[in-house]
């Protein structure tokens, strides 16, 4: 099920993340791909979710539309190779990608490795708040997504202003140093966009201008992410790096020959190999008593 795609190298990621399910990762994931579809950018939608719910909104979409190329990772097809499968073609620059429910903090790594931005949908609700602190500690402990980087963003989803549910919301993410890019309404517009395989930017902006207006601030993040380009600490992988430490070899010590002396010196004849270092000493004893050698860090620390 881990995020492997055979791409080219001008393919920008948008990968939308959330592993509680509810969260609106569909719904965000489709919008983002129409939208990109239609402003003339072509767009694949690569979904991972056992539910198939993006590819259902691509069934429903009209062939008279913008194409998105569709691409059911949640699929395994036993007529074709799984790399065939993941493929997306050249003339796609962006790929869309919806994650599973569920997803386990190690397989975090495989997702947002490379991405040009992550978004992560949260719900009004307690239980939704508690679970995106987990996600977000998760993505910048285990998977090492950068802050700095201004790849990840929080899309607050389905807000109601003036309840107890969206203070809270805005309680959470002005405590936090992740950009919030955009509150999207809890309107019925999504419902009728997700029938229709639409994105809300398809449809007549007379009856969804205040929704095309919680976009703007997404559309100009999801903007500027694209056009930046990947540095080194994207496209940085800590379990690989974390492999190569365990794999280095331990240093070794250099014995030194010790010239044999007489009984009379009372030394042993022939007494043998020493290891370098104080005199009657280990090279791993302290110099001055009372003070412990120093450890080597842990493996994870030295990642970090």
């Amino acid at each position: 099920m881990l995020y492997r795609v055979p791409s080219h190298p001008d393919l920008k990621r948008i990968v939308i993340i959330n592993p509680k399910g509810g969260a609106g990762k569909s719904t965000l994931a489709t919008n983002v791909a129409g939208f990109l579809s239609s402003s003339g950018h072509p767009a694949a939608l690569m979904d991972f979710d056992p539910q198939g719910s993006s590819m259902r909104w691509l069934q429903n979409r009209s062939g008279e539309r913008p194409e998105v190329y569709g691409i059911a990772a949640c699929e395994h097809d036993p007529t074709m190779t799984r790399s065939f499968q993941m493929r997306v073609p050249h003339q796609f620059r962006y790929l869309v990608i919806d994650t599973p429910a569920a997803l386990q903090a190690p397989d975090l790594v495989e997702f947002t490795r490379g991405a040009h931005a992550i978004l992560v949908p949260v719900l009004p609700s307690d239980i939704d708040i508690h679970a995106a602190i987990q996600l977000l500690s998760d993505l910048l402990i285990v998977a090492k997504v950068s802050r700095r980087m201004g790849r990840l963003g929080i899309v607050a989803n389905r807000v109601r202003e003036n309840t107890v549910g969206y203070r809270k919301l805005r309680r959470f993410v002005e405590c936090l140093s992740i950009a919030v890019v955009g509150e999207l309404r809890d309107s019925q517009n999504y419902i009728y966009a997700s029938d229709q395989g639409l994105s809300i930017h398809e449809m007549q902006p007379s009856r969804v201008r205040k929704d095309l207006d919680s976009w703007k601030t997404i559309v100009a993040w999801l903007e500027s992410r694209l056009e930046t380009e990947l540095t080194p600490r994207d496209l940085f992988h800590p379990q690989k790096q974390v492999q190569k430490l365990v794999q280095k070899p331990a240093p070794t010590l250099t014995a030194v020959a010790v010239e044999p002396v007489s009984w009379a010196a009372g030394l042993p004849l022939n007494a043998g190999p020493r290891f370098s270092g104080a005199a009657g000493k280990s090279p791993a004893a302290p110099l001055n008593p009372g003070c412990e050698p120093p450890l080597l860090d842990s493996v994870r620390d030295r990642a970090e």
